[in-house]
């Protein structure tokens, strides 16, 4: 769904009894909905004879056969429930899916390109492998089929666009089948507790530092020390980002590193990075590395509003019985552009090399099917948003408010992503954010730094 590194930053200071609930992936909120069933599928049955076997490579805590929560005693479907519908779909066709996880996938996923492993690939590296001529451009399956890119919420295409050796602009060479986002949570009780209005519904920078402020210190019910601020330190530069599209900035313009010029130094940059050195004011001390935050997201929770949390966050507090208590709200957007937001999940792409494309294709299209995306929520939810628009009208997300805002927040991210991330300015940003925040040196000379090691690095680029 995400790369190794942001996959690992699960939300900073929840309590390892609650991040061990992932697996039964908010069972809780969706007690109500019989899981999808093969045989329930209404889809027609294609006319034409298939053969051969596709190789379907699936990124993630994916299993082939049915699996039993170890804490909740509960099974979760494997992936063969999608192998025997994509086969009474295609007769003649059989899918053999090859399961990896997180660790190492980038090296794995090289391998298996360059070895003709897979005939369809999880790219959320969709960018450096369509730049090495290995993936297969989807336009002209596109335009055959007339299939229609409106299913999609929306950027979700958009958003995974990327360019070729030969392409002088952005092309699809993948469809989105997961889903992702970030967004803003709170603590509605202790917003009680303090006599605070909670949240609006699309809080600005400025909000959010005044009701941290307002909810910093001795809680006047309770009588325990409660911080008004959290956020996940090694996501920081992304929140800096993130605020100062909130003030009509942005990262910067460009694709490809040859020509990209980045806004690192911007005045909407330092007023983003002031406004989390205010914030970070009225949070614990630890919480640039991690700590201070381990009651988060439990009933004795001491923090009022973390600004950057994973979908994830949804499902353990589902599972807890703790939805009641907490609160989500999107991202900041840049009202200009109307969007904001590191772009995050996952599509689907067909190897160049694949003997199967037509096959192939036809996987995409079902990935994205009520069937498919229904299953993955049923069951996956826990690394899994839906990218259809049809998602938001099923009963089982409408009974899910959290779930709702959460695909609101998805088709307004930032597309295309933020292409910088994926070359050394990311982690020049980062380290420079951290100087800041960490009174290393002033806001300015941080950022100034930023700018001008990663724009000497982009121009090295060929």
């Amino acid at each position: 769904m995400v790369n190794k590194r942001t996959k690992k930053s699960l939300v900073a200071g929840v309590l390892l009894s609650v991040f061990a609930m992932q697996v039964l992936a908010g069972c809780s909120s969706k007690t109500e909905t019989k899981p999808v069933q093969a045989n329930e599928s209404t889809a027609k049955v294609s006319d034409k004879k298939w053969s051969g076997t596709l190789k379907v490579q699936l990124i993630g805590d994916f299993s082939i056969e049915d699996k039993t929560n170890p804490i909740s005693g509960k099974k979760v479907k494997g992936v063969s429930v999608l192998k025997k519908e994509f086969e009474r779909l295609y007769p003649g066709a059989t899918v053999e899916f090859i399961l990896l996880g997180w660790d190492g996938y980038v090296q794995k996923t090289d391998a298996m390109l360059n070895s003709k492993g897979a005939d369809v690939f999880q790219v959320p590296g969709i960018a450096n492998l369509a730049s090495q001529d290995l993936l297969e451009p989807l336009a002209p399956y596109i335009e055959k089929d007339k299939f229609d890119l409106g299913v999609f919420i929306n950027n979700q295409v958009e958003g995974w666009k990327a360019m070729g050796p030969k392409d002088t602009e952005l092309q699809i060479y993948g469809l989105p089948f997961i889903g992702d986002t970030r967004v803003i949570a709170y603590d509605k009780k202790m917003f009680k507790d303090w006599g605070v209005e909670e949240l609006s519904k699309n809080p600005t920078p400025e909000e959010i530092l005044e009701k941290a402020k307002k909810m910093t210190g001795t809680n006047p019910k309770t009588g325990k020390q409660n911080y008004g601020a959290f956020y996940a330190g090694a996501d920081a530069a992304d929140s800096v980002i993130n605020a100062a599209e909130a003030y009509g900035g942005s990262w910067g313009k460009g694709f490809l590193f040859k020509g990209m010029e980045v806004n690192f130094n911007s005045p909407q940059m330092l007023k983003g990075l002031k406004w989390l050195s205010d914030l970070n004011a009225y949070a614990p001390k630890g919480a640039l590395v991690k700590q201070g935050g381990e009651k988060w997201g439990t009933a004795n929770n001491d923090i009022a509003i973390h600004i950057r949390v994973q979908p994830i966050f949804v499902d353990t507090i589902y599972a807890a019985g703790l939805q009641d208590q907490f609160g989500v709200a999107p991202l900041f957007v840049n009202k200009d552009k109307n969007m904001g937001g590191m772009f995050a999940g996952s599509p689907y792409s067909i190897a160049k090399s694949s003997a199967n494309k037509e096959l192939a294709w036809e996987f995409l299209k079902f990935s994205v099917s009520d069937f498919f995306q229904k299953y993955m929520w049923d069951e996956q939810s826990s690394q899994f948003l839906p990218v259809t628009k049809s998602a938001m009208k099923w009963e089982q997300i409408q009974k899910n408010p959290h779930a709702m805002i959460e695909l609101e927040s998805m088709g307004k991210l930032w597309a295309p992503r933020y292409p910088y991330r994926s070359g050394q300015p990311r982690y020049i940003l980062s380290e420079s954010v951290e100087e800041g925040l960490l009174g290393k040196s002033t806001l300015e000379a941080a950022l100034e730094k930023a700018q001008k090691e990663s724009t000497a690095w982009l121009a090295a680029q060929k």
